[in-house]
């Protein structure tokens, strides 16, 4: 393995500047929607491959957009007048050995089955299917011919980074509070298309919060009004029970009292692709569950690549790994950076370059032997980088 490159930096970590801002997209918002649908969708289409081949083919499922549909809100429950529809597209091999594998039917059951396990007010007859899938090239196909030596099929590079600041642990908390099975219960109206952003100046955040209202559980306008504001007081306690900072929470900006339906956010499927938002895999969280504009980012979006062959999905995940544990086991970085690259056909376990970017606490020293440990870090997870790529498949490691 080529040793890594370790550069100091002397930037300012990322929980002591005075500004932040961190956002998260929760299960029911359509960028989500489709990066879960087809991380689902390459999952269980290795698990086939498997099956049927003994192993996982060429394929990628990354590529697909949730074309919003139509409704008509209205109060104690509206109906859908068009069905939302999800274009399912990009690559996968279809002809293995003289078998052909039906990939088309298999991939739409699937998604199908997603969201009839994760969307509640979504019913069959909401949603429709678009395949666009085609066969892989010959050239990518040839890299899955040897299964124990399979190779990068992409030119990337991806970073990850640690520690999470407390901003954006806050973030995935509050998400993952609002799209809660108690929260849910005591706020009926509360769908699972949920966006979180906060920004931090100094000690104070703001929470921005957008929450699709299921129409049918709102009964006029100002009941609306009263759960909203029932909402926001609930949100507000949990954040700062959760933060040390002061956290001040707001829930659907753009409402306007005296409008009717007009001027509040009304859904009738709990999501905002029924009717006003689409959808696109890589636009949603990325592969640490947050958003951090100020934090570094890689081009690749994690959800629906191959979990053996694809660095865009194995070293976007590793690179967050490495980062923790350097962060973890080296008491004198404050935060550091994990950059990952490898060229198209070189094996996944020997990537062309490694970066690690080290911020050090005041008046500490990082000696040669942190340097050595880091060194052990990486090759030993290089090492069981199969492990890892199980893991990814297994949905041990959450993407989204």
């Amino acid at each position: 393995m080529q040793q890594p490159f370790i550069e100091l930096s002397n930037a300012i970590p990322t929980f002591k500047k005075r500004f932040e801002i961190v956002e998260r997209k929760g299960i029911g918002h359509p960028d989500t929607i489709c990066d879960l649908v087809m991380n689902k969708v390459s999952i269980e289409l290795s698990k086939l491959y498997l099956k049927e081949t003994g192993a996982i083919q060429h394929h990628n499922m990354d590529k697909t957009m949730l074309v919003a549909g139509k409704t008509e809100n209205n109060f104690g429950g509206g109906k859908v007048l068009k069905p939302m529809k999800l274009i399912l597209g990009d690559r996968a091999t279809f002809d293995v050995n003289g078998r052909t594998l039906p990939i088309g039917e298999f991939v739409k059951e699937t998604a199908k089955y997603w969201f009839e396990k994760n969307l509640r007010h979504v019913q069959k007859e909401n949603i429709e299917f678009q395949l666009e899938i085609g066969s892989t090239s010959k050239e990518l196909q040839s890299i899955f011919k040897t299964p124990k030596k399979i190779t990068a099929n992409d030119t990337s590079a991806l970073v990850g980074y640690a520690p999470f600041t407390r901003t954006e642990s806050l973030v995935l908390l509050t998400e993952k509070y609002i799209n809660s099975e108690p929260f849910k219960s005591e706020f009926r109206a509360a769908g699972e298309d949920v966006k979180v952003m906060a920004f931090r100046n100094g000690n104070q955040i703001d929470l921005t919060i957008a929450i699709a209202f299921v129409d049918r559980y709102i009964d006029s306008e100002k009941d609306y009004f009263v759960k909203k504001q029932e909402m926001t007081q609930a949100i507000t306690e949990f954040a700062n029970q959760k933060s040390e900072f002061n956290v001040n929470a707001s829930i659907n900006c753009l409402d306007s009292k005296g409008k009717g339906l007009d001027g509040i956010y009304l859904t009738v499927l709990g999501t905002s692709a029924d009717n006003a938002d689409s959808g696109e895999v890589g636009r949603g969280n990325k592969a640490n569950q947050v958003i951090s504009p100020s934090r570094p980012a890689g081009a690749e979006a994690i959800a629906g690549k191959n979990p053996i062959s694809h660095i865009g999905k194995i070293y976007n995940a590793l690179s967050f790994r490495l980062a923790d544990q350097i962060h973890n086991d080296i008491s004198s970085i404050d935060e550091v950076v994990v950059w990952m690259y490898n060229v198209i056909g070189m094996p996944v376990n020997e990537p062309k370059a490694i970066v690690v970017e080290p911020i050090i606490k005041p008046n500490k020293i990082f000696s040669d032997s942190d340097k050595k440990h880091i060194q052990k870090i990486i090759s030993e997870n290089l090492s069981n980088i199969d492990q890892f790529c199980m893991d990814l498949l297994s949905e041990k490691i959450p993407i989204a």
